[in-house]
């Protein structure tokens, strides 16, 4: 079982008591609401990563307005395949979030990606929203600006 470090950053875009969220694509078809963001790649620094997601996943221009805090999630993953031996991973996740302003752009789906809608949604209807357990983590640290910047307590059992 390898070792994956993943580190990502999310934007927290909030107007008009709307959340801007995209809708991610799961390998076995899933949808669920997530926040706007993704994977760093080597080298790129976290404010040009979640710049670049949000433009990807959304059609936005965005800029950072504060870093709202860190998501450390570990989970032991198992292979890909029925009857593959070994494989899997002990993943880690770092994510980053920031609180993110719309400053440009008009709102698409992402084409060729891990995600297919982008929408705004009313922060009355979250709850009600299939979503990642990222949406909370991210609304959490958006409302509560907790100093350590980490919302414990709002992560559900999916991570």
């Amino acid at each position: 079982m390898g070792q994956v470090l993943r580190v990502a950053a999310y934007a927290v875009c909030v107007r008009d008591a709307r959340i801007l969220l995209a809708r991610w694509v799961a390998r076995d078809g899933a949808r669920r609401w997530t926040l706007p963001g993704g994977g760093m790649d080597h080298g790129e620094d976290p404010l040009d990563t979640v710049v670049r997601e949000v433009a990807e996943e959304t059609g936005y221009a965005a800029e950072v307005t504060a870093l709202l805090g860190l998501d450390s999630m570990h989970v032991q993953r198992p292979p890909r395949g029925r009857g593959r031996p070994g494989g899997g991973s002990d993943f880690h996740s770092l994510r980053i979030l920031y609180e993110g302003r719309i400053t440009g752009g008009a709102l698409r789906p992402e084409t060729g990606g891990s995600t297919d809608l982008a929408a705004w949604h009313p922060l009355d209807d979250v709850p009600g929203l299939e979503r990642v357990a990222l949406v909370d983590i991210g609304l959490a640290l958006w409302r509560d600006r907790p100093p350590v910047g980490r919302a414990d307590g709002h992560r559900p059992a999916d991570g």
